[in-house]
């Protein structure tokens, strides 16, 4: 198939017109690998067909196999998180160790799972000790569950996904968010990596909750003079509600920035690597108010932090 038919193809469907779909089936079908890779995008985002994560990987994976290189990584990582499919650690170990054959990032990734303690399904063999901070809200910190290179990994894998921090108006319009001046950046379930899926486990296993309730992992930049005014994690009305809430700290040298508990004054500074774990809900199952906390303004260097709310069920798909 043409570049000038796929680049048509993409064209039309941008101009949301049919004749941009049925051109992309068309060329999938023939076993084009750009074009499987194009409708698989369009599957997993619900462009003018309806979402399905489950076609999504299904097309992924036809796409690897006709050659499509990144669609061959993103394959690997979801057979390491089995998201939106099944799950298979060693055969994804497997993959990513032909990939760092010739891929220096991937290089970096098998080095890295090589240096944890895993046992044969990607989960951590040990957990490091937590210490209570809080009754109510329930929280606790957990010392050096990451360690410094895990982090700077984590950094690195966000460094060319962040941008403002960004909400949707009245009119559904994309904003910058005024309660929270950070840059974020979402390591979504095809970017998670082998490495940072078992970084996710260990979260997991730290809150004895499953991998299968975190949302995506989310790295946070606060530069100077930016903030997250107070907030809660509780989304009211939700049906599968954010239960607990992990912040994990990735650096040091800043000044400024504690996690602050506006109604208890309990104020949170980890040292890199340190996690902090907290409840949004009460002992009846509802949302805590207790629980509003804030991201102090950073008044010097960067902060960087990363995210994972965890829901009271499965979240992935």
């Amino acid at each position: 198939m043409t570049a000038e038919t796929l680049s048509d193809a993409l064209r039309l469907v941008r101009a949301n017109d049919p004749r941009g779909l049925e051109l992309v089936r068309t060329i999938a079908a023939s076993g084009d690998p750009d074009g499987l890779y194009l409708f698989a995008e369009m599957t997993l985002s619900g462009t003018m067909v309806p979402q399905d994560a489950v076609k999504g990987r299904q097309l992924l994976e036809y796409a690897a196999s006709y050659g499509h290189s990144q669609a061959n990584i993103i394959v690997t990582n979801l057979l390491a998180s089995g998201v939106a499919g099944k799950r298979d650690w060693q055969a994804a170990l497997e993959r990513l160790a032909a990939e760092a054959r010739v891929l220096p990032e991937r290089r970096k990734t098998l080095d890295l799972i090589h240096s944890m303690q895993l046992d044969a399904e990607g989960d951590p063999l040990a957990i490091a000790q937590s210490r209570t901070l809080s009754a109510r809200p329930h929280a606790v910190l957990f010392e050096g569950l990451l360690t410094n290179a895990e982090c700077g990994y984590l950094i690195q894998a966000a460094r060319e996904l962040f941008e403002p921090s960004m909400v949707y108006d009245e009119s559904h319009r994309r904003v910058r968010d005024t309660i929270r001046t950070s840059d974020g950046a979402t390591i979504n379930w095809l970017m998670e990596d082998p490495a940072v899926h078992a970084l996710n486990r260990r979260i997991a296993a730290a809150t004895k909750t499953s991998y299968e309730q975190g949302e995506a992992l989310q790295v946070l930049r606060y530069s100077p003079g930016q903030q997250y005014h107070p907030h809660f994690d509780w989304i009211d009305a939700a049906e599968n509600q954010r239960i607990w809430t992990a912040l994990v700290y990735l650096n040091e040298g800043y000044e400024g920035g504690a996690t602050a508990f506006v109604r208890t004054g309990l104020e949170v500074r980890g040292h890199a690597g340190d996690m902090l774990l907290f409840s949004n809900a009460d002992q009846e199952g509802n949302g805590d108010p207790l629980a509003e906390h804030a991201g102090l303004p950073v008044t010097g260097g960067v902060k960087y932090l990363a995210t994972r709310w965890i829901r009271e069920a499965r979240w992935i798909p």
